[in-house]
């Protein structure tokens, strides 16, 4: 593994955990500021105009990224001609998304069986042209591999998140919280629209007169269709995906008809997601950077190391973030949202091993999709989303929103088996079963400690920090972390800036 991966992994999981220590605050507030029926209508809005955008319109940029991370090295000339087919397109299915949801507003409010979310959804709409125009920088600074540009945009969305998304609501309610959705991403675009300007196209020109005598040259065309035949394979990936991952909350309110419950339970479901949340930035950089490995000789197996390594900082710190975030589910849940979301801890304590299944599939998911692989991973989890609708239906009956949670933990587990199984056959890549069975082994120990030691509202997070440091502790004694992990991640740590 390349300190440049070790250092890439480091700083886009630090900005990752400002991003989405910036949502738990926005949540914790907005769930005791709006109470658990307007949180339930909040996150149904919310949550369903971002899946559309991520499920759509992100397929062209993604599709932008990969081509970018393979030519920008030995063809920059290329990358403008991508990027300028890769806007046209975007523009014109962002544009005609966003009419689309719009007009169809009131069909999804009366789906969901409450036609007063119609004026909701329809203001929301704004919020599809603006995450696309941030999101489209995002996947532009991944593909040239400006980590450390990707990484600052994504702390500084953070911050502008909280801002607007929290201010508003304090002084608008649900609609004003809508509304931060709109401001935080249009201010980042117009952000990472200067950087680009006066930073990155600057560097890119440079770079092609020194790299090319003859900058004459016209610049070359990019097949815009090869964007579109990626595109459409990314974008039904994520359709699944989010569907996948999602279709809980939306069963949940479909057949309890309970905003109390729906919010109880998004409550759950969003602090459950934190491992998630956080492993997320894994994506960022394995889809390139397996597009960059495999792309040389057309050699899947070329990026085995790098999916090692990741399976392996997945395999350490995933253990014990879920074991302790289901031991302490009730204090979390209590801390973030208050007592009134209490119901949704047994929920959140069953659901976390599902997010952890789910977080090594949608990683290793974009291992392949950088390899090409995109009807694979949507097969996968367009299965996975089969099982997890059938269950949903039959447990949700029969246990209420705690089946919900059952239902997509064996769904997420199953997916993970699959993705597993692939990633071993085709990129002989796996986790390491010694390495596996020692993790395993030191997260049943913490368990069991975590459960015998004393707790409460704040006491449950010193206590949270020791039993980590002591599952650090034990792991390094069965050396499942060795003395080189820690001058290897030390060397990274100086190296990050230069990322």
């Amino acid at each position: 593994m390349s300190k440049n991966f070790a250092a890439s992994a480091i700083w886009v999981t630090v900005s990752e955990i400002f991003f989405n220590l910036s949502g738990f605050i926005i949540h914790s507030i907005l769930g005791r500021v709006l109470g658990p029926a307007d949180y339930g209508r909040y996150g149904i809005i919310v949550t369903l105009t971002t899946m559309v955008i991520i499920l759509i319109g992100n397929g062209i940029p993604t599709a932008m990224a990969k081509y970018l991370s393979e030519i920008y090295e030995s063809n920059p000339r290329m990358i403008s001609s991508i990027k300028k087919q890769a806007i046209r397109i975007q523009l014109i299915l962002i544009g005609g998304i966003t009419v689309v949801f719009f007009l169809c507003s009131s069909l999804i409010a009366k789906a969901l069986g409450d036609p007063t979310l119609t004026p909701l959804f329809q203001f929301s709409t704004l919020i599809i042209p603006a995450f696309a125009a941030a999101s489209f920088y995002f996947s532009y600074f991944t593909g040239l591999h400006k980590f450390n540009v990707q990484a600052t945009l994504k702390t500084v969305r953070s911050i502008l998140r909280i801002a607007f998304v929290v201010g508003l609501a304090l002084f608008f309610g649900l609609k004003g919280s809508i509304a931060g959705y709109i401001f935080a991403p249009a201010a980042i675009f117009i952000l990472a629209f200067f950087i680009d300007k006066f930073k990155v196209s600057p560097e890119l020109k440079l770079r092609i007169v020194e790299t090319h005598c003859n900058v004459s040259l016209l610049e070359p065309d990019f097949d815009w269709k090869k964007l579109v035949n990626y595109g459409w394979q990314i974008i039904a990936f994520f359709l699944a995906y989010e569907l996948l991952i999602s279709i809980d909350l939306y069963m949940v309110k479909g057949i309890l008809h309970d905003d109390a419950l729906t919010g109880i339970y998004n409550a759950s479901l969003t602090v459950g997601r934190i491992p998630y949340y956080i492993f997320y930035a894994m994506t960022v950089f394995l889809l390139p950077m397996v597009s960059k490995k495999s792309a040389a000789n057309n050699n899947l197996k070329d990026a085995k190391e790098i999916i090692n390594h990741a399976m392996r900082i997945m395999l350490i710190f995933l253990t014990p973030m879920i074991v302790l975030m289901s031991v302490y589910a009730t204090e979390i849940l209590q801390l973030l949202y208050g007592k009134r979301y209490l119901l949704g801890a047994q929920p959140m304590a069953v659901l976390v091993f599902g997010v952890g299944f789910l977080t090594i599939f949608y990683v290793l998911s974009f291992a392949a999709n950088g390899a090409g692989k995109t009807i694979t991973t949507m097969w996968i989890a367009l299965g996975g989303l089969a099982v997890n609708t059938v269950l949903n239906y039959f447990f949700i009956l029969r246990w209420g929103i705690l089946g919900s949670a059952i239902a997509t933990t064996i769904a997420s587990f199953i997916v993970m088996v699959m993705m597993l199984y692939y990633i071993k056959k085709h990129f002989d890549a796996n986790m390491n079963l010694p390495e596996a069975l020692k993790v395993s082994l030191v997260g049943t120990l913490i368990y069991f400690l975590a459960t015998s030691l004393p707790t409460g509202k704040y006491l449950f997070i010193p206590i949270a920090l020791a039993v980590f440091a002591v599952y650090l502790g034990l792991l390094y004694v069965l050396k499942g972390i060795t003395q080189d992990d820690i001058l290897y991640l030390r060397s990274a740590f100086k190296k990050g800036k230069k990322v």
